[in-house]
């Protein structure tokens, strides 16, 4: 049952307060850019994929690939929500013999349908993936998510190339586009701008959004699956570190757990009843 924007918004602010609070508890991961994909993986999950949490490995199910994998934190509270697993696993976040390591690994934790952690591989996986559904004749949608940083890998435009060029309108990928990664502000690392035209240069269906609106996000991807004859990238403008004041926008998040004091500011930030 698809929920509706005002319960969307409640069930993000629970994956806003499971990412700090598991990363606060294993003094390591990457908060700001968990925190800026919350829309779009929420919306996912609980309001558009055909995904069953008591079958993770059904056939004919939508998949769902992280390609920016350091983002993991997002994704396993987002799984832990949806039922795949009991949330209270989520407190053992790189912690050894936990099956919740710092990159998914689909070995491991249900609801993982691609191990990721070197960038551009993923949005390659879903690549395949959705094409393999095409050669199959499989009625599945193939999703993916990849961040903005992680567009200068070459490989990513190889993947694209060939999503663009196989048709693959069976393919929807986001661009988690908050302007920062680790070593700074994008423009100055490896400028990828501008990404909407090097997509429509491929061959994709391109639309830019805000990653936080989820009327937005929805009817994005309503308009990606009536795309037909091509794979459709939804550029995201996002914040880094969204719902926590003092992460939002500084690039020193990107890769640094919050201490006890911090975690307690974050929450209150970001509220809600859970």
């Amino acid at each position: 049952m698809k929920k509706n924007v005002e319960e969307l918004k409640s069930i993000a602010k629970v994956i806003r307060k499971d990412i700090v609070t598991m990363l606060t508890e294993s003094n390591s991961g990457h908060p700001g850019g968990s925190l800026s994909a919350v829309e779009i993986l929420t919306t996912l999950y609980f309001n558009e994929m055909n995904v069953d949490p008591a079958n993770p490995k059904d056939m004919d199910r939508d998949r769902f690939v992280l390609s920016k994998g350091h983002a993991a934190p997002v994704l396993y509270s987002t799984l832990a929500r949806r039922g795949y697993f009991n949330p209270e696993e989520l407190s053992t976040l790189r912690k050894l013999g936990s099956m919740l390591q710092g990159h998914p690994n689909m070995n491991d934790t249900p609801g993982v349908d691609m191990s990721t952690g070197s960038l551009g591989q993923g949005i390659s996986a879903a690549v395949g993936m959705a094409l393999a559904g095409k050669i199959d004749k499989k009625d599945y949608r193939v999703y993916a998510l990849l961040g903005d940083g992680e567009l200068e890998e070459g490989q990513v435009w190889e993947a694209a190339m060939a999503a663009g060029f196989y048709r693959l309108d069976n393919l929807t990928a986001f661009v988690d586009n908050n302007g920062l990664q680790i070593d700074g502000k994008c423009e100055d690392v490896m400028n990828p701008a501008p990404v909407a035209e090097k997509f429509k240069a491929f061959g994709w269906n391109v639309v830019e959004i805000d990653g936080h609106d989820f009327e937005t996000i929805i009817n994005a991807i309503e308009g990606a699956k009536s795309t037909k004859g091509a794979p459709t990238m939804i550029v995201c403008k996002t914040v880094k570190g969204k719902g926590v004041s003092f992460m939002e926008n500084e690039v020193a998040w990107h890769g640094t757990a919050p201490n006890k004091e911090q975690c307690e500011k974050a929450l209150k930030e970001i509220g809600g009843d859970n």
